[in-house]
């Protein structure tokens, strides 16, 4: 079988059943690992932070979350071009090719995490590198979707979407249990608090080999790699991935559109993060759109001939008004998933890993609760259920119809984040937090549980909400929007727990699901509706 698929018509029900169904599978099972390690190495900095501060590295709190919310802009950039990389770079050399590139921050990631004076720059710098995992999102789910018809979209989106999504999960187990032994070599380092693992605690003193973090990817990555060059296939269709030239003619093109990424990214940062790492002249409010623009105008603008062109025909999609409803509903779905995904470890650590005293009438959040539950113990549950169940809302929603069960997700969202609110203001204010962690956890992995849900059913709604050809760069830029959860829901956490105020982060999230809930009725679930419950 040719690497380029020339011929390739999944609606015709004969064509799929003699030939497309075999190599869609092929290419789907070759793609959720890729998309697993993407994540994986994108949101490991949500626990590396967490055993920095059990190994007494010399960061602060506000520091370690600006390390995950910089892997997270980052990330979310890079799926703006992610969105459109299949159509002119084609799909089994652009997954290759992204998938080959988290080579660099993991090695980076080991190297520097083995000497505890490794400056915190070097750290955001392998943060913003690590970004390419979130990138490859977009790039992933739009090629699949040209694999697989319309009738089953909501469930190989949903298994790719979701089995990737566990590279969250599987991060947050692996990586606990492998910084216990030295499986690449390397010198210890000692724990100076309790950490844990899926399996329990793990006691101040004992020896942790925290570079076994970043170097555990490569494991998967280098035959990931090789998979995804010989197993997988380009759709040279008109529709999807015609005139991409050859393979190292698609990799310099990836490149060039990922470079633009990055520059804005990093320009966006600059502007954003305070002195002494930026200038600090721009809120988030205002540099993330400010980084969104300046990417999808620097494609247009900066890129020659038949590329261009490309971008043109795909920057259609920004025209209709549908792109921009489900581009807010799926942010509530997914930017929620990741950016509680990349915060949750280190917001258990800070709220129940120290006791909230009064000391000469001021309230304190700096000293160690002996009985403060371990987050690595407990981190991986929410994103685990999240991912999990996100085939299933797929599958429900292939039944039911998308907006319907959006609509139901959105409510069970706004319920559960004002009783984490409440749980947390709580605990935050207490001698004894670790009262309140139980039901605060319960109220958490429900709201994962409806992301993931709500995940599966936005994406079942773009599938048929848009045709063959914008529906693949709708689900890569509603993605890429959704993404900058990973960066806002860090940096308002930390801005928050700094003002000894996490609650009021829940609060604000609760009131944006009530928006979504409203947008998702008035589109797609009234009685005349744009589209009916698709």
């Amino acid at each position: 079988m040719s690497i380029n698929l020339d011929k390739w018509d999944v609606e015709d029900e004969q064509f799929w059943n003699s030939t497309g169904k075999k190599i869609a599978t092929r290419n789907l099972w070759i793609s959720i690992p890729s998309l697993l390690c993407g994540f994986a190495v994108w949101l490991y900095w949500s626990i590396i932070t967490v055993q920095m501060i059990n190994l007494g590295y010399p960061f602060s709190q506000s520091q370690l979350f600006t390390l995950s919310a910089i892997a997270g802009l980052t990330g979310a950039t890079l799926r703006i071009p992610s969105s459109f990389l299949i159509r002119i770079a084609g799909g089994r050399n652009t997954i290759f090719f992204t998938t080959a590139l988290l080579m660099i921050p993991a090695i980076g990631t080991g190297i520097a995490l083995q000497n505890q004076g490794t400056p915190i720059e070097v750290y955001y710098l392998l943060a913003l590198f690590s970004g390419i995992g979130g990138g490859n999102f977009a790039s992933s789910m739009s090629n699949i979707s040209f694999f697989f018809p319309k009738r089953v979209q909501g469930t190989s989106l949903g298994l790719n979407a979701g089995l990737g999504n566990f590279g969250v999960t599987t991060m947050q187990i692996l990586i606990p249990l492998v910084m216990t032994f030295g499986l690449f070599g390397g010198e210890p380092q000692t724990l100076i608090n309790t950490s844990g693992t899926l399996i329990g605690k793990i006691p101040a003193g004992t020896p942790t080999y925290i570079h076994n973090a970043g170097y555990i990817w490569l494991v998967l990555l280098v035959p990931l790699a090789f998979a995804g060059f010989f197993g997988m296939n380009n759709i040279t269709t008109e529709t999807v991935s015609p005139k991409i030239g050859n393979t190292v003619k698609a990799f310099v093109k990836i490149s060039g559109l990922l470079l633009i990424a990055f520059v804005t990214a990093s320009i966006g940062l600059y502007l954003l993060l305070p002195a002494p790492i930026g200038l600090g002249l721009l809120s988030k409010w205002v540099a993330l759109p400010l980084v969104i623009a300046a990417t999808v105008f620097g494609m247009k603008y900066l890129t020659r001939g038949e590329l261009r062109a490309n971008l043109d025909r795909q920057y259609k999609i920004f025209n209709n008004k549908h792109t921009w409803a489900m581009t807010v509903i799926y942010t509530m779905t997914f930017g929620s998933f990741i950016g509680y995904s990349a915060a949750f470890a280190l917001s258990i650590k800070v709220i129940f890993g120290f006791t909230h005293v009064l000391v000469d009438g001021v309230m304190t959040h700096n000293t160690v609760n002996p009985n403060g539950p371990s987050a690595l113990m407990f981190a991986w549950m929410g994103p685990f259920i999240g991912a999990l169940i996100r085939p299933v809302g797929g599958k429900i929603a292939d039944k039911l119809g998308g907006a319907i069960v959006t609509q139901w997700v959105s409510i069970v969202m706004i319920v559960s984040a004002l009783g984490c609110a409440y749980f947390m203001k709580a605990a935050y204010a207490s001698a004894t937090p670790e009262g309140y962690f139980v039901p605060f956890l319960i109220l958490f992995i429900i709201l994962f549980a409806a992301t993931g849900v709500g995940n599966g059913s936005t994406f079942r709604s773009i599938a048929i909400i848009f045709d063959k050809e914008q529906a693949g760069p709708v689900l890569g830029w509603t993605s890429a929007v959704a993404a900058y959860g990973a960066f806002i829901i860090p940096k308002v956490f930390g801005e928050q727990i700094k003002a000894t105020t996490p609650e009021y982060a829940l609060y604000g999230f609760a009131v944006f699901y009530f928006v979504c809930l409203v947008l998702n009725w008035w589109f797609y679930t009234r009685k005349n509706a744009y589209i009916q419950n698709p």
